[in-house]
């Protein structure tokens, strides 16, 4: 863990603070990439249930 020193010679442990950005919007591409995602997550929930209700 980096230490930094404060006037004195004391050290100081506090986390370092990251540099802070803004949050770009997605692009087309990354929302179609989601929309793809979420269609194959409901669909293997979907096996899933049928699965389980198929074996009970």
């Amino acid at each position: 863990m980096p230490y930094t020193t404060e006037e004195g010679g004391r050290l100081n442990n506090f986390a370092v603070e990251p540099k802070v950005y803004q949050a770009e919007a997605p692009t087309q591409k990354q929302k179609v990439q989601y929309v793809v995602l979420a269609v194959v997550a409901v669909a293997l929930l979907g096996g899933l249930l049928a699965i389980a209700v198929a074996v009970s």
